[in-house]
């Protein structure tokens, strides 16, 4: 990771300024950095300097005042690192546009949880493929972007191959009410984040068909031994997959309409329909992983009967009244 430049304030780039991002900015303002978030909608950057807020993306936000708002990328990646809160299927994009810009080394931290379509790449690996020069991180945990913008308490996880950049990230994010642990768990992090999205839609159809807490309890338990398997296949350590980044995440995003995939669940276990999907409203990330998560599962012959319940499901092959009889009547078999 580069040196602090100057009097020791870290320069931090937020690229993205939905409302994680947002959030993510304030974070490291109050940390003590100087913070510059990157949007494309110069109306919206505006905004941001104008009012000191993010009215559509993040009601309530006051964007601190160590936050100034761009829509040149190059001001954005001039920084000691960069936080990257794109949509998983974005990433790639912005990486090969951040990749000729990008100081060499530059911790370049993936705030988004998914896997590629089409490539079947994991993010980090996006990273590296897209901008080599970068050093690629991982930030995930369970964390929703209205409670980190009410300073309300929060911990994460921040993972690098180097630990000592792990650390630093850590110490350059963190404040009295936004705690990062760390970790050179990169591979552990990201599969955390982006098979608990999934797993979050099948907690959301159960609690939409109003089936109880018993149901509620055990879809989220055997959601995380799915977790585990996949995890463990691809190298994750299971102090990871038990950690904030894995089980953490897993229980919130299996518990509240704030996560966007339980939400989409919830609604679909009204039975509201596979429109929802349309791209309209707020993005639910596992709705666009859980296809190339089953593949990849079914390729690394690892057992994830709810992912591919819930990718069957999305992709309308099957009702959720269907899915839940399937999964039911599964063979009787050994924990």
């Amino acid at each position: 990771m580069r040196r602090m430049a100057g009097a020791g304030v870290a320069k931090v780039g937020v690229l993205g300024a939905g409302a994680f991002g947002t959030a993510l900015a304030n974070v490291a303002a109050r940390a003590g950095a100087a913070v510059t978030l990157w949007a494309r909608d110069a109306a919206l950057v505006a905004e941001v300097n104008e009012r000191r807020s993010n009215a559509k993306r993040l009601p309530g936000a006051v964007i601190h005042e160590r936050v100034a708002a761009t829509t040149d990328l190059a001001a954005a990646i001039a920084a000691d690192l960069v936080l990257v809160v794109v949509p998983a299927q974005a990433l790639r994009a912005v990486a090969q546009a951040a990749a000729p810009l990008l100081p060499a080394g530059t911790p370049f931290v993936i705030c988004a949880k998914g896997i590629e379509r089409g490539t079947g790449r994991f993010l980090s690996d996006v990273v590296v493929e897209a901008a080599p020069n970068a050093v690629p991180a991982v930030l995930s945990g369970p964390s929703f972007a209205a409670d980190i913008d009410k300073a309300l308490p929060t911990a994460v996880t921040v993972a690098a191959g180097d630990e000592e950049v792990a650390q630093r990230i850590a110490q350059t994010l963190a404040s009295p009410t936004f705690r990062l642990y760390h970790t050179t768990d990169v591979r552990g992090v990201e599969i955390g984040g982006a098979t608990k999205n999934v797993l979050a839609i099948a907690a959301g159809i159960v609690a939409g068909r109003k089936l109880g807490a018993s149901a509620t309890a055990a879809i989220t338990a055997r959601g995380f031994a799915e977790l585990s398997r996949f995890g463990a296949h691809f190298g994750a350590k299971p102090q990871t997959l038990m950690g904030l980044s894995g089980l953490g995440d897993l229980i919130l995003s299996c518990s509240s309409l704030q996560s966007r995939n339980f939400a989409l669940g919830h609604a679909l276990g009204e039975g509201k329909g596979l429109d929802l999907l349309s791209g309209k409203g707020a993005l639910a990330e596992g709705a666009l992983t859980a296809e190339i998560l089953v593949e990849k599962a079914k390729a690394a012959g690892v057992d994830m009967p709810i992912a591919e319940a819930v990718d069957a499901v999305l992709g309308g092959m099957i009702d959720v009244d269907q899915a839940i009889v399937q999964l039911m009547a599964r063979p009787q078999k050994a924990e």
